[in-house]
């Protein structure tokens, strides 16, 4: 942070909040979380006073600084945004007013993503390794430069007007693609459109040598290592791709079920979850010996003498084929959805010969290559964008922008 300003402690300008309000039984309440690494503040739940453990609870208003007493050393703190005013907090979550004749909320809203300010809360952060917890004594004391309001304000701007532009590009990196995307989608769809005369019409369940469910145990945090079982996730499907290491471990305590391991040429298909992932296939390479297929996906393993898996891996994601399966998806909300057996059973599509099949997976494979050209491009210019907000941030608070 810049030298050449005034040097100020927090405590001269942050005042701990002591306002609590009883909490009524029938009435609903928002609660907050404070996501690590300045991603900000945001609604955990709503909830009715009569589940909440305590009859009092700290209320939130709109620009008050909030901190995370575990998590301040992984960058947990922020302000409350005006969407969580009246929300509640426990003591785990102190809340403190700003003096805003000498300190613009936003720019120590800003200043708490910075390294620097994160460096300070470890500082402030004492106990053993796994109670780790910010001194609220330690932290006030901590001390920021702080230059004269009018000078806030304009770093303030300036950040913003930056940021602006970073999320803009996200949001135009995010729409290209979805565009390479919806052009793949596309050219399926056109390909099996223009070629279909004179194809076998059949049903999934018709060239289908076996569809199996899989298995969910409790499993631990990370995937597996060699020589140890994994359940996948839904996850290790994407469109036409298949990611075998998105997998969880499954425990020493749980007995392997070897008969839902995944095998080359096994089509799997994501059957449940958010409507956006659900209904799609991804075809295995090779033999998986130690990853089992969990309860949320479902393996189809084809007849091959009728049906080239890579093929079927793009029947199913063609648009005649999902229109079958998003009519049927069922759920509340688009959030949590899902298809059954019976539905992937009953999903219509054509075919040619063996032959054919080959020549179209090499067709649509090329296409696929190009994609994910784009793609890769669009993931360093991701990595690149992701760089630049803490750039603009150690600019800003080092007195240089």
């Amino acid at each position: 942070m810049s030298a050449a300003w005034p040097i100020v402690a927090l405590g001269d300008v942050l005042r701990r909040s002591e306002h609590m309000i009883p909490l009524d039984p029938e009435a609903t309440y928002k609660e907050v979380t404070v996501r690590i690494n300045g991603k900000g503040v945001v609604e955990r739940r709503q909830v009715q006073g009569v589940e909440i453990a305590a009859d009092r609870r700290y209320r939130a208003k709109p620009g008050q600084f909030i901190i995370s007493r575990i998590d301040a050393r992984h960058g947990a703190s922020g302000l409350i945004p005006d969407d969580l005013d009246g929300a509640v907090v426990t003591n785990d979550f102190p809340l403190f007013d700003v003096a805003k004749d000498r300190l613009d909320p936003a720019f120590l809203g800003w200043m708490s993503k910075t390294a620097s300010f994160v460096e300070l809360c470890k500082r402030a952060s004492e106990g053993t390794t796994n109670r780790v917890r910010l001194s609220e004594g330690r932290f006030k004391a901590l001390n920021i430069p702080l230059p004269p309001l009018d000078e806030q304000r304009r770093i303030v701007a300036r950040i913003e007007e930056l940021a602006a532009k970073v999320a803009e590009a996200k949001q135009l990196r995010s729409m290209a693609l979805d565009e390479a995307g919806a052009i793949f989608s596309k050219a399926v769809g056109a390909l099996f459109d223009s070629r279909s005369v004179g194809w076998t019409a059949a049903s999934v369940d018709e060239i289908a040598q076996s569809l199996d469910a899989g298995w969910s145990p409790q499993c631990e945090d990370g995937p597996a290592n060699e020589g140890q079982w994994g359940v996948l996730k839904t996850t290790s499907v994407q469109w036409c791709e298949f990611w075998p290491h998105e997998n969880k471990c499954l425990p020493f305590s749980a007995a392997a079920r070897s008969e839902l391991s995944v095998k080359a040429g096994d089509v799997l298909v994501t059957r449940a979850g958010p409507m956006k992932r659900v209904g799609v296939p991804a075809t295995a390479r090779k033999d998986h010996p130690n990853l089992m297929i969990s309860d949320k996906l479902i393996r189809i393993r084809p007849k091959l003498d009728m049906i080239n898996p890579r093929f079927l891996e793009y029947a199913l994601s063609s648009p005649q084929a999902q229109g079958h399966l998003v009519a049927r998806k069922t759920g509340l909300a688009d959030a949590q959805v899902n298809i059954s057996q019976a539905i992937l059973r009953a999903t219509p599509f054509s075919y040619p010969s063996l032959e054919a099949q080959s020549s179209i997976v090499a067709e649509l494979d090329a296409l696929q290559a190009k994609v994910n050209t784009v793609k890769a491009f669009q993931e360093e210019t991701a990595a690149e964008l992701d760089a630049m907000l803490p750039a603009i941030l150690d600019k800003a608070f080092k007195g240089e922008l």
